[in-house]
């Protein structure tokens, strides 16, 4: 019975230990992404109409839009007939995801080229978006929703909610062209890190190797994994969706310090020690203070033999005071690898502001105590 309970207690304990180890890994789909499957960036110039007196008013670029557009159903007009009081030249973008396929719907963004104060109530006319090689992929129109709100009164008051010079048209634009992906003709896939480390690298090469078998992933450098994907077109996206649920345990990140001087944040990560040191830190106060004296004066005159005595401007004289007040440094002794963390909680512990908890950190990284990389931002 004693054999059987610590045979139990044993698997107890290494299945314990296993879920730990699942719970704290990561999914390839987590930490890498696939090579090539990337989104394209779209831009297109265009105009918003029926915009209540927001417009951009005789801005040039407006009004030769509106010229431009009125053309287009055969109507001739001099510019001098145009208001664009109720119109805006606006640029607008949209992200083309991988695989997207002509006939299917894009989100845009609207945003004003010119001085108009809103758009709200404002409807995008049909706009081309353009790709980085020139050609159009979609195309956007519709009304567009406009969160923020902007108000002025005669007297030059004014009142603005957000951002009311952008707005945005949901599936405004539609797909017109395909972008070609390699993914179905590639012999491999190639897993890029979204954080560059060797440690995780192999530890994915090694995780995808046990469920497919060796030889299936090779890392090629901190940053990317070569997966060997099957000939067959019909099973890579089979395939693709099993490598991005393998489960990976991510190297340990480097040891680094990040700290912002103007928000006095600092973010220590993992495995930071600090080799044995004594810090002393003190803080010199200079205060100067002016308190000018004025000492009234008075002017002789003389007159027909008579003197007479009439105020005279003041002569300010400077009076300064300069006092000058050091604080006493305390001095601390820590022993070898004391944690990084258990510094600042010691200096916290004094009241030192973000700024001399900067000024230690710096000079334990020229001393070489800090083992770490220390970031400032």
């Amino acid at each position: 019975m004693r054999c059987i309970r610590l045979l139990w207690i044993g698997l107890l304990a290494v299945t314990i230990s296993m879920l730990s180890s699942i719970a704290q890994a990561d999914r390839v789909k987590d930490i890498a992404a696939l090579a090539g499957v990337r989104s394209n960036q779209l831009v297109g110039y265009g105009l918003v109409v029926g915009l209540s007196g927001t417009g951009d008013g005789d801005l040039g670029i407006t009004l030769q839009s509106l010229q431009s557009m009125v053309s287009r159903f055969g109507m001739v007009t001099e510019l001098e007939g145009l208001d664009g009081t109720n119109a805006a030249a606006v640029i607008v973008t949209a992200d083309l995801p991988a695989f997207i396929k002509p006939g299917q719907t894009l989100d845009v963004t609207v945003s004003t080229l010119g001085p108009s104060e809103s758009l709200r109530g404002g409807t995008l006319l049909l706009t081309p978006l353009l790709g980085v090689d020139g050609e159009t992929y979609a195309l956007a129109q519709g009304n567009l929703v406009v969160g923020g709100l902007g108000v002025s009164g005669e007297d030059g008051s004014s009142l603005t909610v957000n951002v009311p010079t952008v707005g945005r048209v949901p599936q405004g634009a539609t797909v017109e062209r395909l972008v070609e992906n390699e993914f179905i003709t590639n012999e491999y896939m190639v897993l890029n890190l979204h954080r560059p480390d060797f440690s995780t690298a192999s530890n994915v090469a090694e995780a995808i190797n046990v469920v497919f078998g060796g030889g299936t992933a090779v890392p090629i450098d901190a940053s990317s994994i070569r997966v060997q994907a099957p000939s067959d077109p019909e099973q890579k996206v089979s395939f693709a969706s099993l490598i991005e649920q393998v489960e990976v345990q991510p190297g340990a990140p480097p040891a680094q310090v990040i700290v912002n001087s103007r928000t006095g944040t600092v973010v220590i990560g993992g495995n930071v020690n600090v080799t044995p040191a004594v810090i002393t830190h003190g803080s010199l106060t200079v205060r100067i203070r002016e308190d000018p004296q004025a000492v009234p004066q008075s002017e002789t005159i003389v007159a027909d033999g008579v003197v007479i005595n009439t105020p005279a401007a003041p002569v300010v004289t400077p009076d300064s005071a300069i006092t000058v007040d050091e604080q006493g440094a305390r001095a601390f002794l820590f022993d070898p690898g004391v944690s990084l963390s258990d510094v600042v909680d010691s200096i916290n512990a004094i009241g030192a502001t973000p700024s001399d908890l900067v000024a230690i950190l710096e000079a334990l990284r020229v001393s070489g105590a800090l083992r770490a990389q220390l970031i400032i931002i």
